[in-house]
């Protein structure tokens, strides 16, 4: 109840638009949920998954699809947290990811929060790419200086960004 994975569409022009930066890549799938994007993510070459999901019934579930996957791509690897992903994020990185999806539950809020901390806290690697599901209807939220907007789109009730970490236009 309440999960909402993200669309076969929205998931296919995503990929179409990281395929080039998936092989090899360290991926955070932030507010996993069902994992759609870590996973297709492990099967297009990430050399790392980070899974982070609060709940534990959900949590469980993707947990046998992981090992289903790893047995048949065993050179990548995956990692599963039951955590509250915003809790985690307030921690100093140790690892760097150079790919984050970032997929909260609408108006709940958390967005805006991940987005200050993956920055504040050191979670991103110097080129990292941040891609953004939200509410259609919701307001573009504020996204740290030197992010760029690489790419969007839309589908049905949802908006989705790829933002692209880096130096600002002006620097």
């Amino acid at each position: 109840l309440g999960l909402r994975p993200t669309t076969d569409r929205v998931r296919e022009t995503v990929f179409n638009w990281l395929m080039q930066d998936i092989p090899g890549a360290r991926c955070l799938d932030l507010f996993a949920g069902s994992g759609a994007l870590g996973l297709e993510s492990l099967s297009r070459g990430a050399a790392h998954v980070q899974f982070i999901e609060l709940n534990s019934a959900v949590a469980n579930s993707l947990r046998g699809t992981i090992a289903s996957l790893q047995s048949n791509a065993p050179s990548s690897s995956a990692e599963l947290l039951v955590v509250d992903a915003v809790t985690w994020l307030k921690q100093i990185a140790v690892d760097k990811f150079d790919i984050v999806f970032l997929d909260p539950p609408f108006q709940s809020g958390m967005l805006s929060k991940a987005v200050a901390l993956l920055e504040k806290n050191q979670w991103l690697s110097a080129q990292a790419l941040i891609f953004i599901e939200c509410s259609a209807t919701a307001s573009i939220v504020e996204v740290p200086p030197g992010w760029r907007l690489h790419r969007r789109g839309s589908a049905g009730q949802s908006a989705y960004y790829l933002y692209r970490r880096g130096e600002s236009e002006n620097g």
